[in-house]
């Protein structure tokens, strides 16, 4: 067992089978060193366990734990592409937030796929970021993550 996946059974962290795609695209894709994963929602057996925008019907704190499910999904579609254990640091993350009129909290609830990305890669996982209010997300999501690393 590798560095990465070491850590995840350490702290009891099962990653999630890979979400099937809701359109015409795949869950991730490499180029050279960088693997790219696409827009992940917060699925749970396939479902949007919460739906609605932040703010209104959904409260901060059940999106940030909506944008730790996104990436825990992000992982899980790296993990299928070239092992989690390929991983070298978190580059980027980019968090959207269905946002209600006036809700401003975006970066504290893409902080529940940061601070997963910290716990687990500890310094590998500091990255760059963006949190961006959004109108509306597919399926009415509440949340949506994309991932960037480096990989070996």
């Amino acid at each position: 067992m590798g560095q990465w996946k070491a850590r995840l059974a350490e702290l009891g962290i099962e990653l999630p089978a890979v979400a099937a795609p809701v359109a015409a695209y795949v869950p991730a894709v490499r180029t050279g060193d960088l693997v790219y994963t696409s827009g992940q929602l917060p699925f749970v057996d396939g479902a949007l366990p919460l739906t609605g925008k932040v703010g209104g019907p959904v409260d901060a704190d059940q999106a940030k734990a909506a944008a730790r499910t996104c990436a825990l999904n992000a992982l899980a579609a790296i993990d299928a592409l070239v092992g989690l254990d390929s991983v070298v640091r978190i580059v980027k993350l980019v968090g959207f937030v269905a946002s209600a009129d006036g809700f401003t909290g975006q970066p504290g609830v893409i902080n529940g796929a940061s601070e997963l990305m910290g716990e687990i890669f500890g310094d590998a996982g500091v990255h760059a970021r963006s949190a961006v209010g959004v109108a509306e997300l597919p399926l009415a999501a509440p949340v949506e993550v994309e991932v960037i690393v480096e990989v070996r």
